[in-house]
């Protein structure tokens, strides 16, 4: 098997730093948007046979991993909360979960259940695959999932969800642990299902102090990370906005710490600690910039690396629909070149 990405996961000799990007899948791909004229991005999601196209499109540039092709959000709906994605708004939750009423009418789903499409992708997918790239499954981390549940969708400050979380921390312990559990539970089936590496998503979770951080969701985090860990797969902890966040994320778990652009990945790395993996780091708008910025950029993250083992060359957060494929090439093929 082609695993450079999984033994840098488990800080193992490489012959090249791997790399892979976050929606490394998507709208900056022609072969993408020629589908997305045909399915809506829920029908993708939905269906195993478009999930498994979708995941193997961006291979052809040369990632040493793949990511299963999905959205945090697909547990909402078997949990009994339905959004759909609004033209211009993102994602629109119908019933947004401000009361305990609200909370208590949340169900913890079986995954098998409410994401059997999902799960049968990561089947089709591995198969497809056939061991020569490792396959990464993923969720949404509970912060960011509750966040999205409160405000009823994308939001600037997270007004309602401190809120409740300041106001009311029964209520938000009790939706804490629901959506929690339904994470919980859907990373565990996906690596049944055949994925050789989880990541959880913490989007938002960069708007908190370290405080609010230790008290209101690494618990939860901390939870869902062990049980995951215990699989013996590689377990990717990311967050955005979350330099403050770093000792903190560290003490809540993962094999693999994501690291975003605000900080240098040499500081990063030495305040979490190099008894972890680290992933990171390129600004995902310097794809947007002259080839060549982008290049010397990626390479000034593998000089500070120093090839200490347990680097993965990614993003600090995914990859924007007008990025240049050409470009997205380039930097990976510079990585696998070395400084």
């Amino acid at each position: 098997m082609h695993d450079r990405f999984l033994r840098a996961c488990r800080r193992e000799p490489v012959d090249v730093t791997p790399v892979w990007f976050m929606r490394q899948a998507g709208r900056y791909m022609a072969e993408y948007r020629a589908l997305r004229t045909k399915h809506t991005l829920l029908d993708i999601c939905r269906t195993p046979e478009l999930a498994l196209e979708v995941t193997l499109q961006p291979l052809r540039l040369g990632m040493d991993a793949a990511i299963l092709f999905a959205d945090i959000l697909l547990p909402l709906e078997p949990m009994g909360a339905p959004f759909e994605f609004a033209k211009g708004e993102g994602p629109v939750i119908h019933s947004p979960v401000r009361s305990r009423a609200d909370v208590e009418r949340l169900r913890i789903c079986d995954p098998e259940e409410g994401l059997g499409h999902v799960l049968e992708a990561v089947r089709l997918i591995r198969r497809e695959l056939d061991g020569k790239t490792p396959l990464i499954g993923f969720a949404g981390a509970p912060f960011t999932i509750a966040s999205y549940l409160i405000e009823g969708g994308k939001s600037s400050h997270y007004q309602l969800t401190k809120k409740m979380m300041w106001s009311e921390p029964e209520l938000w312990a009790q939706l804490m642990h629901k959506v929690s559990e339904v994470v919980r539970l859907f990373l565990r089936a996906q690596v049944a299902a055949g994925a050789q590496a989880v990541q959880l998503f913490d989007s938002w979770v960069g708007s908190l102090a370290v405080e609010d951080y230790r008290a209101h969701v690494q618990p939860y985090v901390a939870r869902i990370l062990g049980d995951a860990m215990s699989l013996g797969v590689p377990v990717i902890h990311f967050g955005t906005g979350t330099s403050t966040l770093l000792e903190a994320q560290r003490d809540a778990g993962g094999t693999v710490i994501g690291v975003d652009w605000r900080i240098p990945i040499d500081e990063a790395w030495a305040r979490i600690g190099h008894d972890r993996a680290v992933q990171g780091n390129l600004d995902p708008l310097l794809l947007l910039a002259p080839r060549e910025v982008a290049v010397a950029r990626a390479k000034d993250i593998l000089r500070r690396v120093g090839g200490r083992p347990g680097h993965i060359f990614n993003l600090g957060h995914g990859i924007v629909p007008e990025t240049p494929v050409e470009t997205v090439q380039a930097v990976i093929e510079a990585v696998h070149a070395g400084v």
